[in-house]
């Protein structure tokens, strides 16, 4: 009964909030180009085990047409998108915080990631023909090694980070001090956060109602 009452209010804070007008989408209708690499949906990760069904990436619409603005700008340059999460359900985030309960890299369920509100997304650039540039770290590297303003990042990594947050604050993406992959909307917070499981969202007039 309680979880059916906190499902009911969760999804009236839905409906009433702006959010209800920029549903959740499935990134790949909007940027078709973009690699999927969604370790969640497999045991390579830090959890050790798939916390998704499916390997996918959902982000709020208008969140969506941000990092199109940022692909198509990078495009031309010989760039390409691999995109390793968007939107988490809160029951992860929880699974996350038990394992890394530290705010600079996992942020406190207590209060909700921007991943759960669907405008957060963690990507990387590769190039036309799918390979990885390199970064200053390995994606969800826990340390220091993964800061933006990091001092004794290999130059190339320097310049490849440097190159995906410019096009991607461009289009209006703001960048994670502590994470050279994440990005979020600069409203972030006006969003709900939302525990709705990736089978939901395999259903699209299901996503249209978040």
């Amino acid at each position: 009964m309680k979880r059916f009452l906190a499902a009911a209010l969760l999804f009236s804070a839905c409906a009433l909030s702006p959010a209800g007008k920029d549903p959740l989408v499935d990134v790949r209708t909007v940027v078709p180009d973009a690699v999927l690499d969604v370790r969640y949906a497999t045991a390579d990760n830090f959890l050790k085990k798939p916390v998704y069904p499916y390997a996918a990436v959902y982000l709020r619409r208008s969140a969506a047409r941000r990092l199109k603005a940022a692909a198509d700008v990078l495009r031309p340059q010989g760039y390409r998108l691999k995109l390793f999460d968007g939107y988490r359900p809160l029951s992860v985030q929880r699974q996350m915080w038990a394992l890394v309960p530290d705010p600079r890299f996992v942020a406190d369920p207590a209060k909700g990631s921007m991943h759960n509100r669907g405008v957060a997304v963690d990507l990387t650039l590769v190039d036309r023909d799918g390979k990885e540039l390199e970064m200053p770290s390995a994606y969800d590297d826990f340390t220091p090694r993964a800061f933006h303003d990091r001092a004794d990042a290999a130059p190339a990594a320097a310049a490849n980070a440097k190159l995906l947050r410019a096009a991607m604050e461009a289009a209006g993406l703001k960048a994670l001090a502590t994470e050279w992959w994440h990005y979020q909307d600069m409203k972030a917070r006006e969003y709900p956060v939302l525990d709705v499981p990736f089978e939901t969202l395999a259903d699209p007039g299901r996503r249209r109602r978040l």
